[in-house]
């Protein structure tokens, strides 16, 4: 499926004339990326405005549980897998605040972020430090797995230590989240950095990626956007490999920042989470999820 862009001015007040003017269907489309434009635009102020909060690595307490939002009542649920949480390329664990919460309130006891150094240059060495940083979580929690959330580049270096160096073994459930998993073309200048050039089409990192991965035991579940502005062709966010265990769930009607944000993806992603095999499947199987 590929999401024809139109050229259209990026503002709310011009939503009426948008509508009068094009076609029904080029109208619909228009309006829906105005309003995912305009809300891509409201994340990134308010993200840029959190950033230096999530700066430091966060402090871990050996058993205190992540507090439910503003004292809301935290919804009984049995024992669960801690989460994980990695963040995309030159972005921080503070993107993860709403979903953090989600988790929370909705029984994850333990949820973490990972924060990979800024001027990272290889995906195989924060693949290597996630792998000792989910190995110290097991040791302090007594978990044998964990769970893992990963935000574009994060949902590459996840996949990476889970093919590549044994990471099944650790993570149950691995989400994606408008991640790369082809390479994607968009902003061909920013190839000055090596860890951008390995997220283009037939870079080498990609290509381990495609190698046969018999007997992974871990579960794949990939949110991908048809508005997402950071992948080309838009269906690089989904995974194809045969030895894999993967949904692949469309998200409609929001773009690249509001994917670890909006509330409906919260949802299809503790889902995914909670009833591997069932929520992000179903979701799957009615054609994604629309959320504006």
């Amino acid at each position: 499926m590929k999401v024809t862009r139109a050229a259209l001015p990026f503002f709310p007040p011009f939503l009426p004339l948008c509508q009068r003017l094009l076609p029904g269907r080029l109208a619909g489309l228009s309006v829906t990326l105005l309003r995912a434009t305009a809300l891509e635009l409201a994340i990134l102020a308010g993200h840029l405005l959190l950033y230096p909060t999530g700066v430091f690595q966060e402090r871990r307490s050996p058993s205190a549980p992540l507090p439910a939002p503003d004292g809301a009542a935290q919804l009984p649920t049995e024992t669960k897998p801690p989460v994980v949480l990695l963040h995309g390329f030159i972005d921080n664990r503070s993107v993860f605040v709403l979903l953090r919460r989600s988790l929370a309130q909705h029984g994850r006891q333990q949820v973490e972020s990972l924060n990979y150094s800024p001027l990272t240059c290889d995906i195989r060495t924060a693949a290597e430090l996630l792998g000792r940083h989910i190995e110290e979580i097991c040791e302090r929690t007594g978990s044998e797995r964990v769970d893992v959330v990963g935000h574009s580049l994060g949902g590459l270096i996840a996949r990476y230590y889970v093919q590549r160096l044994g990471g099944d073994v650790r993570v149950g459930t691995l989400v994606t989240l408008g991640t790369p998993h082809s390479g994607t073309r968009v902003a061909p200048l920013a190839n000055a950095h090596p860890i951008v050039r390995q997220m283009r089409p037939g870079s080498a990192l990609l290509d381990e990626l495609t190698r046969p991965a018999p007997g992974c035991r871990t579960h794949f579940v990939s949110f991908w956007s048809d508005l997402d502005h950071l992948m080309d062709p838009l269906e690089t966010a989904c995974i194809d490999h045969p030895d894999l265990m993967v949904q692949n769930v469309r998200v409609s009607g929001i773009g690249h920042l509001a994917l670890p944000v909006h509330p409906a993806v919260a949802t299809g992603i503790r889902q995914a989470l909670d009833a591997e095999g069932t929520g992000a499947e179903a979701a799957a199987r009615a054609g994604g999820l629309t959320v504006a």
